[in-house]
């Protein structure tokens, strides 16, 4: 359906890859994997056509319909909700609008030998035919339908866009691509700033009623759920697997032991024939054979092994100050925003050592109970900060508070360690900073890469209490691994508010639900809760 044609994109005297070339069909499924700064987004801008590459083309019929979500999203409309998801239609509507007012000109124009009236009839048969080929839908149900499957209530159609955060203007974008029916959804991260039960209709959405996908996300469960390829982007040039990502895992080791075992035979091969070529060199009866050799060496293309991050740094917390025994109690605790209920007798106590997670819709107040407990906003009912409770906290928007003016090194720097082992470089290097990046300048950093950053600071602070809100957006697999056993191994109190199912499993003993103006406490991790609450799907969850 669309042809990837031998692309490549440099810049700088640098190539990030070269001749590229894949196709995707009808039905495909793809994730697009890589580490950072492999080119994934742009191989991805290329394709919906907002980047062009240096060489090569990406081809496809005219006709095909191919949408594209990005990263980050600057637009605002001042217009309600519903009007801009609306917009998915311009098209139809547009048709429409010009197909009236030709019909129109046909009823009064009388010149009907005439070139422009052939044209014109032409015109009209063309539309026609376009048009009554769409079926026949209910334009606001399907608005409705989706709206309310990517987290908006009714209440929220009537509000304008420019009140929702940049998190839930993406849904919105999101939802217009979903109504247009296109034969290619290209999704860069599409799950940021997306509670589960959202991200789970997603699911349901792209695995049942669209055409090909195709996907960069670093939520490991969400790629493995929706996917049937993966294609990895690595050292300038892919490779294409005809199967899902955790599949593709098992295959990329395999290919690289193969890869490992090719490079070691070539290896003792050039040194066999460099060997006969030092020995023999300027022996007369040995010429032709030795010349013969130097060619064969010339042209010999050199097996390369993928790149894998071999950092061995295993991130450890400083030993953390001993709090009391029940860091945060909470006891009826009730917020109101005018006549808006966030929660209402509000009750939990969370021990010290325990591993907590705020799991539920967006806007059910996880992060109004985090801003209760960093004692930013006022509240009726009780809230009791425990005996020596030093609390690290980690907003979603953390990033944007570093200095941009500082190097990536200064920025570490300046945080006292109180573990003399551990070498700035080192730590640096785990988190994919090395060599000329660690003299970058904050402020020329990618958005993963700053995350990654404020991430390293906060984990360097000795506190006893972490509350981290949302810390693995932008963050690639191999770093959330990092800061996933470090978490395990920390031995103070952790606050996590996170939609992601795969960074929760395993680190979280204890889940406290949010909706319906109430917190419920389940004594259960993520897989028992979700278990719990999902029987068939986690839809349940909003009926609840």
């Amino acid at each position: 359906m669309i042809n990837v044609n031998n692309i490549s994109v440099s810049f700088g005297g640098t190539t990030l890859f070269s001749d590229v070339t894949f196709s995707i069909n009808e039905n495909d499924k793809i994730a697009l994997m890589g580490k950072n700064g492999a080119g994934k987004s742009t191989i991805l801008k290329i394709i919906a056509d907002v980047a062009k590459p240096t060489s090569g083309s990406v081809t496809g019929p005219k006709e095909a319909v191919i949408a594209y979500l990005p990263q980050h999203l600057l637009t605002q409309d001042h217009v309600t909700v519903f009007e801009e998801t609306m917009k998915a239609f311009a098209e139809v509507n547009q048709m429409q609008k010009e197909l009236d007012e030709l019909n129109e000109q046909l009823t009064i124009r009388t010149d009907y030998e005439s070139d422009d009236y052939m044209k014109l009839i032409e015109r009209v048969s063309e539309l026609s035919e376009k048009f009554y080929s769409i079926e026949e839908t209910n334009y606001d149900a399907e608005v409705e339908k989706v709206l309310k499957g990517l987290g908006f209530e009714r209440k929220d159609f009537s509000r304008q866009t420019a009140e929702f955060s940049g998190g839930w203007r993406m849904r919105i974008e999101l939802a217009k691509i979903l109504l247009k029916k296109p034969d290619l959804i290209l999704l860069d991260e599409p799950t940021n700033h997306m509670d589960i039960e959202s991200i789970q209709w997603l699911e349901d959405f792209l695995i049942n009623s669209a055409k090909a996908v195709m996907v960069i996300s670093h939520d490991r469960t969400f790629v493995d759920n929706i996917t049937n390829r993966t294609i990895e982007v690595t050292m300038g040039r892919i490779y294409d697997y005809k199967a899902k990502y955790s599949h593709y895992l098992q295959l990329r080791a395999d290919r690289r032991i193969h890869q490992l075992k090719a490079y070691e035979e070539q290896q003792r091969f050039i040194a066999d024939n460099q060997e006969f070529i030092d020995r023999f060199r300027g022996t007369y009866s040995k010429t032709l054979q030795v010349q013969s050799r130097v060619k064969m060496l010339e042209k010999l293309e050199i097996i390369e092994i993928d790149e894998v991050d071999t950092s061995a740094l295993r991130l450890k917390f400083p030993p953390s100050p001993r709090s009391g025994q029940y860091p945060v109690m909470v006891e009826e605790l009730t917020k109101t925003y005018g006549d808006h209920v966030v929660f209402e007798k509000a009750s939990m106590v969370i021990e010290r050592g325990e591993k907590v997670a705020f799991v539920g819709k967006n806007g059910e107040g996880k992060s109004t109970m985090i801003k209760a407990i960093m004692g930013e906003i006022d509240f009726e009912g009780s809230l009791k900060v425990g005996h020596n409770a030093k609390i690290g906290y980690f907003a979603q928007n953390q990033a944007a508070l570093l200095d941009e003016n500082l190097t990536v090194f200064e920025t570490i720097d300046q945080i006292p360690l109180s573990d003399g082992s551990i070498k700035i470089k080192d730590l640096l290097g785990a988190f994919m900073f090395s060599g000329d990046d660690t003299t970058k300048k904050v402020k020329v950093l990618s958005g993963g890469e700053k995350t990654r950053l404020a991430m390293i600071k906060l984990l360097l602070e000795p506190v006893n209490v972490l509350i981290l809100d949302e810390p693995t957006n932008h963050l690639d697999m191999k770093t959330k691994d990092i800061i996933k056993d470090a978490l395990k191994d920390f031995d103070g109190t952790l606050i996590l508010v996170s939609h992601d199912r795969d960074f929760l499993d395993g680190l979280v003993q204890k889940v406290f639900e949010f909706g319906n103006k109430r917190v419920r406490e389940h004594f259960e991790d993520i897989k028992g809760f979700l278990a719990y609450k999902k029987m068939n799907s986690l839809k349940e969850i909003e009926q609840s």
